[in-house]
């Protein structure tokens, strides 16, 4: 009899121990899934209108999630030195984190009116 309860006991810890493993990576992968809404949010409204856009950054806060986006010249040799053309690509770099420290950065090109063209 001893035995068997052993047995069952040893069972039942395993269980348990799966079932809290289980129950962390379902949290973790919603709290990423979170901040990672928060990002596409963001991405979707923090963002100025392509005539507005200017080098520089913007921050704020979405519910629990700090943001920042950070526009700059798009580096890599790239550059336009043709007054005929009317687009410019800027770098945009979207950063959010949570209060619990879980960050996600995005990075995107944007298009932007060149200086003289905007209208």
């Amino acid at each position: 009899m001893l035995i068997a309860l052993a047995v069952v006991a040893a069972s039942i810890v395993a269980i348990g121990s799966v079932m809290s493993t289980n129950a962390r990576s379902v949290r973790a992968l919603e709290d990423h899934l979170a901040l990672m809404q928060a990002a596409q949010t963001v991405l979707a409204t923090a963002i100025p209108p392509r005539k507005d856009i200017s080098p520089g950054s913007l921050s704020g806060q979405l519910r629990d999630y700090r943001w920042q986006v950070d526009v700059s010249p798009l580096r890599g040799g790239w550059e336009a030195n043709d007054e005929r053309v009317a687009w410019i690509p800027e770098r945009i770099r979207i950063r959010v984190r949570a209060t619990s420290g879980a960050t996600v950065d995005i990075e995107t090109v944007r298009l932007i009116p060149r200086p003289q063209h905007r209208t």
